[in-house]
């Protein structure tokens, strides 16, 4: 199973009033270990909106174990949890400096047309990208 690693240095702007990560802050976060999986697997989310299809986020979860603080460098661990050929869920560990789990979670997507919003199927329209994923994920 690949996982990406990404590291992500904690900014004053997304702590709150107790001096601790704000929790939307984690989805973006999420996000940027997302896209750092997809370039690792040797694409680009762009690629794919300029062929017309979207990725929308379908579904998430997430689990708060321990805080983050302003000026702490987070270490983001990304792979891929499900894939099915047409949904894709991600997985996320997002770890303190000392190596602590702080959060975990998960997002699922959908691959849609852009002008409706019908569901695709990666395994017809993106054979490569399919191919990539089974192989991150340990099924080829």
């Amino acid at each position: 199973m690949m996982i990406t690693t990404s590291e992500v240095k904690v900014r004053y702007a997304e702590t709150d009033q107790m001096g601790v990560v704000y929790h939307a802050n984690y989805f973006v976060w999420f996000e940027i270990g997302r896209t750092e999986f997809i370039e690792d697997l040797g694409f680009r989310y762009h690629e794919m909106e300029e062929r017309g299809v979207l990725s929308p986020l379908v579904d998430a979860d997430i689990q708060f174990k321990k805080p983050l603080r302003y000026g702490q460098t987070a270490t983001v661990k990304t792979w891929l949890k499900e894939y099915d050929g047409l949904k894709v869920t991600y997985g996320y560990e997002i770890l303190t400096p000392e190596g602590e789990t702080a959060v975990t979670g998960s997002t699922k997507h959908v691959c849609v047309k852009k002008e409706s919003f019908k569901p695709i199927s990666i395994r017809k329209a993106f054979p490569d990208w399919h191919e990539a994923y089974l192989k991150a994920k340990g099924d080829e």
